[in-house]
């Protein structure tokens, strides 16, 4: 039996794996003897990337590796496999979020004067459940307050390799444009059995 390629390897590792999959990871499937650099790696991933581009699955680089996933545009299909739709936030957490993603680090009395409402702590509660921001440090002013900023979570649930890759807001406090962002992701990526969100969701 001939040994299988290093595309059939790093394709079944991402399909098996449930996480994405950084090139140091993908690394360590390989005896340290005949390991693949992490060029040869990024190679073969960007190769097995433009042959996905006809299939009903893709390969995306996130902020923490490789993984595949179904495509966005399938999800009306898709979604009928599960009885539990993906969860729909209310427009107070979105707008939170944005203001965490857009003006991080940022406190929450501050993300309070620019919306002119109180934030919940129930909105805050289930941002930082979600492994979508964190506390990074307190702000030096009485109280010292806690500085809020997104994870990395927050970029690998959202598709995105880094911040600067953020949809571009005309104005941080007309947030059509994000809102529309967020729901189409949150269908890409919420279709498994399993997941399900039931704080600050829209009614």
């Amino acid at each position: 039996m001939s040994s299988p390629s290093l595309a059939a390897i790093l394709e079944a590792a991402l399909f098996v794996a449930g996480e994405p999959l950084s090139l140091e990871r993908l690394q360590q499937l390989f005896a340290e003897s005949d390991r693949p650099d992490r060029a040869t790696l990024r190679r073969q991933l960007q190769q097995l990337q433009q042959a996905a581009t006809t299939r009903g699955v893709e390969l995306v680089e996130v902020a923490t590796g490789w993984r595949y996933q179904s495509r966005a545009e399938l999800a009306p299909w898709l979604s009928r496999l599960w009885e539990e739709r993906p969860p729909r936030y209310s427009r107070a957490l979105l707008e939170t979020l944005a203001l965490i993603a857009y003006r991080q680090p940022i406190t929450r009395a501050e993300i309070e004067t620019i919306r002119g409402v109180a934030v919940s702590s129930q909105i805050m509660r289930t941002l930082q459940e979600r492994g979508w921001i964190r506390i990074i440090g307190h702000r030096e002013v009485p109280g010292r307050p806690g500085l809020y900023a997104t994870t990395r979570a927050f970029l690998d649930h959202f598709n995105l390799q880094s911040l600067d890759q953020l949809p571009a807001l005309a104005e941080l406090r007309d947030l059509e444009q994000f809102d529309a962002e967020v729901e189409r992701r949150l269908t890409q990526r919420h279709l498994s059995p399993g997941e399900s969100e039931t704080d600050e969701q829209a009614t």
